[in-house]
């Protein structure tokens, strides 16, 4: 694309008044500057071919990357299936095993063999699990003096001022 150059202005003409504008006001006039781009036909075929190119290449390229994303995610779902399928074959392979089959009817079943002796432990806790003791329960009755409007209002305005427990966004 290319552009005819403008004229020198020489002292003796005077100044177009398109060039009186521009250097006066700043202004351009888009039609003189529009006539002043000339096109050859090389020029305008290759800009038809590369608009061409790109409306026939944009929606194909968008097309391979979904695609691309939907073999990605076929894939890690091949992955994990194979990975469960991995999982039940070890499974299976220890329910073949005479041994495992005779544990687990042991702890599960509480199966036993002819003549053994099975004791069964009904305390087994750890001893961080259990409940602390408990103190005595006392025989008499207090009554504490408690007016209950202060409680109440106490309890009001404590569930008015808490925070919620998701966070309103402000604007």
């Amino acid at each position: 694309m290319a552009r005819r150059p403008a004229p020198p202005l020489s002292a003796s003409r005077p100044a177009a008044p398109a060039a009186r504008r521009a250097s006066a006001g700043r202004t351009v006039d888009v039609r003189e500057w529009a006539s002043g781009i000339r096109l050859s036909g090389f020029a305008v075929i290759m800009l038809s071919l590369v608009v061409l190119g790109t409306w026939v290449l944009v929606p194909t390229i968008g097309t391979y990357l979904g695609q691309k994303q939907k073999i990605a995610a076929l894939e890690q779902s091949v992955q994990v299936s194979e990975e469960q399928i991995a999982a039940l074959e070890r499974e299976r392979d220890r329910w073949n095993d005479p041994a495992y089959i005779t544990t687990q009817a042991r702890e599960r079943l509480y199966y036993v063999k002819p003549g053994e002796v099975v004791f069964l432990v009904d305390d087994d806790l750890d001893p961080a699990d259990l409940p602390p003791e408990q103190q005595e329960v006392s025989d008499q009755l207090k009554e504490r003096p408690s007016d209950w409007m202060p409680q109440l209002l106490r309890g009001l305005t404590s569930a008015g001022l808490a925070k919620t427990a998701v966070e309103v966004p402000t604007p």
